[in-house]
């Protein structure tokens, strides 16, 4: 069977999601021995280095005179990813990292149905369908069995 490119970027998906799983244990790991803001810090400082490294040796390319063209509020995801490393990190131990990331993917596709939705962040408004909805009811219903 040949990969096709929904296919081949549906694995891409499915890997950062198994990565964010093994993040997340990790990060909790290491908050546990350090605590939770020093955690956070080690976690986007090491990013950063990468990040740097990247650019640096312009493994990706991109164009810095586009900055002041985004609206400001766009730059917040930096401050999101740092209550995303929080939450995650808070969560696993008390949870397990099956039931929290159950959670995190319940929220994600709820969030992400709306942003589709409503055409958040200049994207093509994709409408939330009562197919949608039932899928977003068996995905909490899946988080809820795994908690028992």
């Amino acid at each position: 069977m040949p990969v096709t490119k929904d296919i081949f970027f549906i694995l891409i998906a499915f890997a950062a999601g198994m990565a964010m799983a093994v993040q997340g244990s990790m990060n909790s790991a290491v908050s546990r021995a350090i605590g939770l803001s020093q955690a956070t810090f080690v976690v986007h400082f090491s990013a950063t280095i990468i990040m740097v490294i990247i650019l640096i040796f312009g493994i990706s390319r991109g164009d810095w005179g586009n900055y002041s063209l985004i609206p400001w509020y766009y730059y917040l995801g930096g401050l999101i990813g740092v209550v995303i490393t929080y939450t995650v990190v808070i969560s696993i131990p008390k949870l397990g990292v099956a039931v929290a990331t159950t959670a995190i993917i319940v929220g994600q596709v709820l969030t992400a149905c709306m942003v589709d939705h409503f055409g958040f962040f200049g994207l093509e408004r994709v409408p939330f369908t009562w197919l949608k909805f039932l899928g977003l009811i068996f995905l909490s219903i899946g988080a809820k069995m795994l908690l028992n």
